[in-house]
């Protein structure tokens, strides 16, 4: 994608998928929101500060989880399934990832792949918004 507006759409489209989902943010490899956010009506269960934190952590993840992309091939997405939600990242190029959040009667055994089939242009090229 070339610009924020672009990834913006996107967001839209992914929050659309499932009426249970809670925000589709794109955050850059060194933990920065890029474009998304809450679905409109919500608000976050976190205060902005523990986002910042949150996002500088699921960047370093994202980086960390290639040091086994030899053994068991490049990771697609991952999700945690936790008390209140059901938290997805999904690793774009160049260590961006889209992160998603849910409800917890989201159908997870579907939207994953669903998200993968929208954000594949992303998986091939790195987002270039800065």
């Amino acid at each position: 994608m070339d610009n924020v507006e672009e990834l913006e759409k996107m967001c839209q489209k992914i929050i659309a998928l499932d009426p249970k989902m809670r925000s589709a943010r794109f955050i850059n490899s060194r933990g920065h929101l890029t474009a998304g956010g809450m679905k409109d009506g919500l608000l976050s269960l976190e205060a902005q500060k523990q986002d910042e934190m949150m996002f500088m952590e699921l960047a370093l993840r994202v980086r960390m989880r290639h040091e086994f992309d030899g053994e068991f091939g490049e990771v697609h997405f991952s999700m945690s399934y936790r008390d209140k939600v059901i938290v997805m990242s999904f690793p774009l190029s160049n260590d961006d990832v889209l992160l998603l959040s849910c409800e917890k009667e989201t159908d997870f055994g579907k939207l994953p792949f669903n998200v993968l089939k929208i954000i594949e242009p992303l998986k091939r090229s790195p987002m270039k918004t800065f």
